[in-house]
């Protein structure tokens, strides 16, 4: 969609729904990267083997079933409102799952380990279903590329908590003090939540469970055929699925690559912070002018070759020692990927942020992000296994080749010169 006259970045970036967009994405990507970072790290260093710790995915699999609980927050309004309500009380509830979580130990209580992470990520993925459906009333369509650009940008810096912050803080505290801090980064979003006003959904408040479930997946189907559908939800889990397990391991990668996790956390995630902001970001504001299916296009392209880099890391191999020359090698690595997954998530947000109906927000948007999250869940769960049998190089490799299909769906879903709205 090309700019309006008179309607420059700065009008676009620098406006208070774009602020909302900052908090939405932050408060979603902490628990997130939480269960992805921090905890693989705090087992690794306890002691727990990389099989184990690659099944723990499987915690996740709220996220890829959020949609069979996303009609009730469709349909049950609590005291802050339909959306404000839902986010208000799973933030809460986060800010005290992940404070618990530090107070056991990963030799002693691993059991009930996944049975908090577990509740963590259902609570998450709770989360998600509410500010998701919140993001969606609250822009307007020619501002879904660049809000969610912001959003996952936010998103991204969340991560530098659990993946960066944290880690530097266990070399020095004891882990219920780390999640304990941990913890305290979900109050900026509860804060937001209680200073936001609701948005009137322009389809009301569904009367019925029934009319909450099975209006929207009727309207998607109605929509785009049965044909267009599938092809879209195939698109949506494909398209993101090498990357996704290209990056299931990354930290205990590192640490078996010989690196530190102060080194991790100075060097591996500020050099992927940047350019993960500045490809968010650019990616946003690109996407005004090249539209949706282009930017799916171009930016899928750095995505899939930036998986190479740690291919290129792993043949290296192990440092017997770390000099400036070893983390020059991981910052450009880390940078590169970031960048890629920076503008490709950009663009593939904003994909699914327009296949939804705001009559139907929650639910259609669940279903689809829930989609997204099976290969980070089920797939990553094999992730070690992988590893095991393939070596790393190997491994890298296979994620590669795994990020084809999702290209070439393109071609019927996001055509370079189709129709872009």
């Amino acid at each position: 969609m090309p700019e309006t006259p008179g309607t420059g970045w700065r009008e676009a970036l620098l406006n208070r729904r774009m602020l909302i967009c900052v908090f939405t994405g932050f408060s979603s990507g902490l628990p997130l990267y939480l269960l992805l970072n921090l905890v693989p790290a705090w087992l690794y260093t306890e002691g727990i083997n990389i099989k184990a710790i690659g099944l723990l995915a499987l915690m996740q699999i709220p996220y890829i079933w959020k949609f069979l609980w996303s009609p009730l927050l469709d349909r049950y309004v609590l005291p802050l409102g339909r959306r404000r309500g839902w986010m208000a009380l799973t933030q809460s509830l986060l800010l005290g799952l992940i404070a618990a979580l530090g107070l056991l130990s990963p030799k002693a209580d691993m059991t009930t380990i996944v049975v908090l992470a577990t509740t963590l990520a259902f609570v998450s993925a709770t989360q998600d279903i509410a500010l998701d459906a919140y993001r969606r009333e609250l822009l307007p369509e020619r501002e879904l590329g660049l809000g969610n650009s912001v959003h996952v940008n936010a998103y991204r810096i969340a991560g530098l908590v659990p993946g960066s912050l944290s880690l530097i803080l266990a070399d020095h505290l004891p882990w219920g003090e780390v999640f304990a801090i941990t913890a305290l980064f979900m109050l900026p979003g509860l804060l937001m939540t209680l200073a936001v006003t609701e948005k009137v959904s322009l389809g009301g408040t569904p009367k019925t469970l029934r009319q909450a479930v099975v209006e929207p997946f009727q309207e998607f189907i109605g929509r785009a055929g049965w044909r267009a559908a599938l092809l879209i939800l195939a698109f949506i889990f494909l398209y993101k699925l090498g990357d996704s397990l290209c990056t299931a391991l990354a930290t205990p990668f590192y640490l078996a690559m010989g690196f530190t996790k102060s080194e991790i956390g100075l060097v591996a995630k500020h050099a992927g912070l940047w350019p993960a902001v500045i490809g968010g970001l650019l990616g946003g504001l690109w996407m005004v002018r090249l539209g949706i299916n282009r930017a799916l296009w171009l930016f899928g392209v750095v995505q899939l070759v930036s998986i190479f880099g740690f291919a290129w890391l792993a043949w290296l191999g192990p440092n017997s020692s770390v000099g400036a020359s070893q983390l020059a090698q991981l910052a450009l690595v880390i940078g590169f990927e970031a960048l890629g997954v920076g503008l490709g998530t950009a663009a593939f947000v904003a994909f699914i942020a327009r296949a939804t109906n705001p009559l139907y927000t929650a639910t259609q948007y669940a279903l689809f992000s829930s989609l997204a999250a099976v290969p980070r869940t089920l797939i990553n769960s094999g992730a070690g296994y992988l590893v095991d049998n393939l070596g790393w190089f190997a491994f890298f490799l296979l994620c590669a080749v795994l990020a084809v299909p999702g290209m070439l769906l393109l071609f019927k879903v996001a055509p370079w010169h189709g129709d872009d709205t």
